[in-house]
């Protein structure tokens, strides 16, 4: 399985880590915002960028090769701290904290906040950025109705400009085929619904052969915590 990785780390070190890193990479948001939209000295940017590129320099000492891809503790428990919606680690991420019904049919919803950064049209979501947080929503809806899979074919209808600040998005299971899931969703702006997906989410062949050897350790993982 390309990109999950099995380091079976003690739950306790998961939030050692998560405590960690989410303050530090939440303190890099903050400095892409701000490089954004500063608007001091220009020998004062000079200065500013001296020391960003001396602190990356600093990190680069040692790091992973390539992504960091999903990670299972020993409990099994998958860490996408990479991922570009929901990663903890990944500050291009807003990120997303997204809730599931606790009755597991499908239906998941996240209340979050979209900045500057993710602008398109002057004071508005970028479209692309619609389509990928509703991609995840889809996904992890697919996820959690039981059968997870990969996004095959994903349809999108603009309503509306998605205003930046604080938004909604919902999601839920239309149906659901052997290994092919058919999911719903939307975002919500302070004026309703802005865009309105539609997607097909097929379980990766390798996931479904892993499955018909049950083989505990080959088995699709639990990728969402």
């Amino acid at each position: 399985m390309p990109g999950y990785v099995r380091d079976d780390l003690p739950e306790e070190e998961v939030e050692r880590q998560r405590d960690l890193y989410g303050p530090f990479t939440q303190s890099i948001r903050e400095l892409v915002d701000a490089g954004l939209r500063t608007l001091v000295a220009d020998e004062e940017v000079l200065a500013v960028q001296a020391e960003v590129e001396a602190l990356t320099a600093r990190l680069r000492a040692k790091q992973l090769e390539g992504a960091y891809g999903v990670r299972f503790s020993a409990e099994g428990r998958g860490r996408p701290w990479g991922n570009t919606v929901v990663g903890l680690r990944n500050a291009v991420a807003p990120p997303l904290t997204i809730e599931h019904h606790p009755d597991r049919d499908g239906r998941v919803w996240s209340d979050f906040h979209l900045g500057a950064v993710y602008e398109g049209p002057p004071g508005l979501v970028h479209g692309g950025v619609s389509a990928l947080v509703l991609d995840q929503l889809l996904g992890e809806s697919a996820g959690a109705g039981g059968k997870p899979g990969m996004t095959a074919t994903l349809t999108l209808t603009y309503k509306r400009g998605t205003p930046l600040g604080a938004l909604r998005g919902e999601a839920w299971i239309e149906r659901a085929e052997s290994y092919k899931t058919w999911a719903r969703g939307h975002l919500i702006g302070p004026e309703g619904v802005t865009v309105e997906a539609e997607g097909l989410f097929v379980l990766p062949r390798w996931a479904r052969e892993a499955l018909a050897k049950q083989d505990p350790e080959k088995a699709p993982p639990r990728y969402f915590e």
